[in-house]
């Protein structure tokens, strides 16, 4: 609050005290008094009103900081809050009080509900894996067209289930992240074996040679990344190839030939919920799985980045730390 705003805002009385002086020199002239003896006690009252209204504008100020803090910090700044003095000021301050408790009361209600909703989609997500499990292996052990539909969707389910176990596990700030040294080729190949039913299933052919690849990452985590970023390839690729390589001594890729990423879509698609021209072709996209994967690449140190042509395909590079100073 600058000093201006302030005597702008109390102008009435700058107005009131204009209009006694105008009085003022109205009397003393109908009495022919010396124009000198009216100036000088004119002068020293505008002082003191100048004064006053200085040291008023002082006490508004730092009531109107109070109150600014008191919006960011409502908990604890109405604790130590100054005492102000007049019935008006101390009614605001209870008004205050009042709000701020209620606020806080609604807050703990908040992350209470959301502690409870956490847990029990954890809870779920755990229990689901059960039965998904069970109906995996009666599907092993018929050969049938019909079964391998089947499998083939028992597979999404499980992909999606386990999307909801890491996007609540970020929510929980993620912080079961173990750093070592990891072999790429054992974490890729890992990955190819879990989709290996779906290459078969779509007709896509793998490309992919060992990277000789050593980096210091969490396998669990990243295994997540290299997993989401084939599913993506294996159902944005009618028909081609998905290849696996590395480029320079640092950097990993993954290269489909499907329907490509439309130019102005690109630069969205690490937004969370952000599903683009692909998302409306393929209607259940959540526009989830590359918003975790930026995600979890920036917690492990890992630079993901996208190029894509459509109708040529896509590439999805991850860029390693093969130095990193830090490792907790």
């Amino acid at each position: 609050m600058k000093f201006g705003q302030y005597l702008k805002e109390h102008k009435g009385s700058l107005i009131l005290f204009l209009i006694c002086t105008g009085i003022y020199f109205i009397t003393f002239a109908l009495y022919h008094f010396p124009l000198q003896a009216v100036l000088y006690p004119t002068y020293l009252c505008a002082l003191i009103l100048l004064g006053y209204s200085f040291f008023r504008y002082r006490q508004a100020k730092k009531k109107h900081e109070d109150f600014a803090l008191l919006q960011k910090l409502p908990e604890t700044l109405l604790e130590s809050m100054q005492q102000w003095q007049t019935t008006e000021d101390a009614d605001y301050q209870e008004i205050l009080r009042l709000l701020s408790e209620a606020r806080y009361r609604e807050n703990q209600e908040n992350h209470e509900k959301f502690a409870d909703a956490m847990e029990y989609f954890t809870t779920w997500a755990h229990q689901i894996k059960t039965p998904i499990a069970s109906m995996r292996l009666r599907l092993e052990a018929e050969d049938s067209t019909f079964a391998r539909g089947v499998s083939e969707d028992l597979f999404r389910i499980e992909s999606y289930v386990e999307m909801v176990l890491t996007y609540l596990r970020l929510g929980e700030g993620g912080s079961d992240y173990v750093f070592r040294g990891v072999e790429l080729d054992d974490v890729i190949k890992g990955s190819l074996r879990k989709y290996a039913s779906q290459f078969i299933g779509h007709g896509v052919r793998l490309i992919y040679e060992p990277v000789d690849m050593k980096v210091i990452t969490d396998e669990k985590w990243f295994s997540f990344v290299l997993e989401q970023l084939l599913s993506n390839a294996l159902k944005y690729t009618p028909a081609g190839s998905v290849t696996i390589g590395k480029m320079g001594e640092d950097t990993l890729f993954v290269k489909d030939t499907g329907i490509g990423i439309a130019a102005e879509d690109l630069p969205r698609i690490f937004e969370k919920g952000y599903t683009g021209k692909n998302g409306r072709i393929d209607k259940k996209a959540s526009g989830l799985g590359l918003y975790l994967c930026k995600r979890i690449c920036d917690n492990l140190g890992i630079v993901i980045s996208a190029t894509s042509v459509v109708d040529e395909g896509t590439q999805v590079t991850l860029k390693f730390d093969l130095n990193p100073k830090v490792i907790e």
